[in-house]
């Protein structure tokens, strides 16, 4: 993850952007208070620096819950598709060195680390899609577990025919289509 600090207009713009967010879907963080989720994010720089990110990258982060036992609250990437600055990448580095010609220009877990942000795992996937209907001409790579990632695959999600599939493929392949949606705590 970058050092660099934003600067007063960048913060500015992200909590702007969030608080629009916030406000126009409720649904998705229905005992949430916006002041309360503010307050965290401007005493806490590096992640406020990651929610900047995902919005950069098109994520369009939102609060999607709040851990009770932490008080932290969840950012999941929100946006309709997967996040068009989040495409055509592989889902790891050790994919990404594997492929001998056509290589993409990334991949999913180091960009996510750069992000300070971690892939949503297949729950995780779910329950996004209990909030609207997400990926429904894109897909996104999950964290996938180590044993099918041993093997070589990868596994990605994404909801056609009003139902949320799982699929799996080889974790150096990559589509313009495909990308990955993060989570981060606050």
């Amino acid at each position: 993850m970058s050092t660099i600090a934003l600067s007063k207009k960048q913060r500015e713009e992200v909590l702007t952007a969030l608080k629009t967010r916030f406000e126009k879907n409720m649904n998705r963080h229905r005992d949430v208070e916006w002041a309360k989720v503010q307050t965290k994010l401007e005493a806490n720089a590096d992640k406020l620096r990651s929610l900047h990110e995902m919005e950069r990258t098109g994520g369009e982060p939102d609060v999607v819950g709040q851990d009770k036992k932490t008080s932290e609250y969840i950012f999941y990437d929100c946006s309709t598709e997967s996040p068009k600055g989040r495409r055509s990448l592989c889902y790891d580095r050790e994919a990404l060195e594997s492929r001998k010609e056509n290589k993409p220009t990334g991949n999913a877990m180091d960009m996510a680390a750069a992000m300070g942000i971690e892939l949503l795992t297949e729950e995780q996937y779910r329950e996004l899609q209990k909030l609207g209907e997400f990926d429904t001409k894109t897909s996104s790579w999950i964290r996938t577990p180590s044993a099918i990632r041993k093997l070589g695959g990868a596994l990605f999600c994404d909801r056609r025919f009003d139902t949320v599939f799982l699929y799996h493929n080889g974790a150096e392949s990559y589509y313009a289509a495909r990308g990955f949606r993060g989570w981060l705590r606050v």
